[in-house]
């Protein structure tokens, strides 16, 4: 027996072996997804729940307040403009 005849021996045996790892880890891969699938469905569902609730959030709470707050600082507004022009008339007497 030549040293060639070991080395194709070798080239078999370590062809079964990584052919058997690569077997083995697709199998294990493929059981990983079938026990991952309903938790994935479950975290589908939940991010869909959430972004209804925030796009309901968003437009009956935020946008609401939203226009309170603009209604609110147009009224401060008003109120410094008649408040400016009370002043300049107080400011016209006394000076």
């Amino acid at each position: 027996m030549s040293i060639e005849w070991f080395r194709d021996l070798a080239i078999v045996i370590l062809g079964l072996g990584v052919t058997i790892v690569a077997i083995f880890i697709g199998v294990l891969a493929f059981m990983l997804y079938r026990k991952l699938r309903p938790i994935l469905d479950s975290v589908k569902t939940t991010t869909k729940t959430v972004e209804n609730i925030s796009s309901t959030v968003a437009e009956e709470v935020s946008r609401p307040l939203a226009q309170l707050a603009a209604f609110v600082q147009g009224i401060r507004q008003a109120i410094s403009l008649f408040s400016g022009f009370s002043r300049r008339k107080e400011g016209g007497k006394n000076g």
